[in-house]
């Protein structure tokens, strides 16, 4: 492996339209079907944990995307879930792939659920990270929905809104911007419009399918999955994981403890020990 993910050039694939950003790099030569990324709410390439990443491209291609009229991609940003998983799974095809992993973080983890439902046979396992299902508890704490969309966020809001409250996970915090910022020819932040449009996505997201058993759809998703949360989620409630893990036929769960949304980002050793686990065995 000679790229990371502090090297790995930005390329570009025309999906219906849309010229969209992409990075791709890892040990290609290992046989383990590539692991596509997408990110949360307002977020691209550059805001995944380079060490998280790195971390899992020893063990197979990792590929980061920014999605139609996210960051440096171009196109009208989309505001249903259901039409950026379409988008993804069409960029996975333009791509020449038949099947990868898939792993989903927040907004990013509502995705990769209705990109494995609705393309089912793309998907060879299924990793959701700080998400729900739809339909799913909305509750979040009020200050969130001032402070998520804030128009430059800064580390103060990440650390209220991805960490746990003690000052050990408010260091782990820290240390993750450092990581983050490390990559010198960062995108430009997604616009003001994509942030409107992933807001009126995630309110067509929440309703529920089926007032009687919301959580049926799920029981049609027969991948692997792996879910993660923090034991305590300001922004999508972690009971929501256990909604997955008790509807997903193949998935099991793993809360980390005195944490919040990103739990891989504060403990990202820990995760990459169970994530290479899961996506080996």
């Amino acid at each position: 492996m000679t790229d990371t993910h502090l090297t790995a050039p930005t390329r570009f694939v025309s999906v219906d339209g849309a010229r969209l950003a992409y990075r791709r790099w890892g040990n290609a030569g290992a046989g383990q079907a590539p692991l596509l990324m997408l990110q949360h709410f307002r977020g691209g390439m550059d805001h995944w944990d380079p060490l998280m990443t790195d971390g899992l491209a020893e063990g197979r291609e990792v590929i980061l995307y920014n999605g139609r009229g996210i960051a440096s991609s171009d196109g009208t940003p989309r505001t249903r879930i259901e039409d950026m998983a379409d988008d993804a799974a069409a960029f996975v095809r333009a791509l020449g792939l038949e099947q990868v992993d898939l792993l989903g973080f927040s907004l990013g983890g509502f995705q990769a659920l209705d990109l494995t439902w609705r393309h089912p046979t793309l998907v060879r396992k299924l990793m959701l990270l700080g998400t729900g299902p739809r339909g799913g508890d909305p509750e979040m704490e009020h200050r969130v929905l001032g402070t998520a969309v804030n128009p430059v966020p800064t580390l103060e809001d990440f650390l209220y809104l991805f960490f746990g409250r003690s000052e050990t996970a408010a260091q782990a915090g820290r240390d993750f911007w450092e990581r983050r910022h490390r990559r010198v020819d960062q995108h430009p932040p997604s616009s003001p419009d994509a942030a409107k449009a992933q807001i009126e996505a995630n309110m067509h997201y929440l309703p529920r399918l089926s007032e009687d058993d919301p959580f049926a759809y799920l029981r049609g998703i027969q991948q692997p999955t792996f879910i993660l949360n923090g034991v305590h989620d300001v922004m999508i409630p972690t009971v929501n994981s256990f909604y997955m893990a008790r509807n997903l036929p193949n998935a099991q769960l793993f809360i980390y403890p005195d944490s919040g949304h990103a739990a891989q980002f504060q403990y990202p050793q820990r995760f990459l020990r169970h994530a290479v686990q899961f996506l080996g065995e």
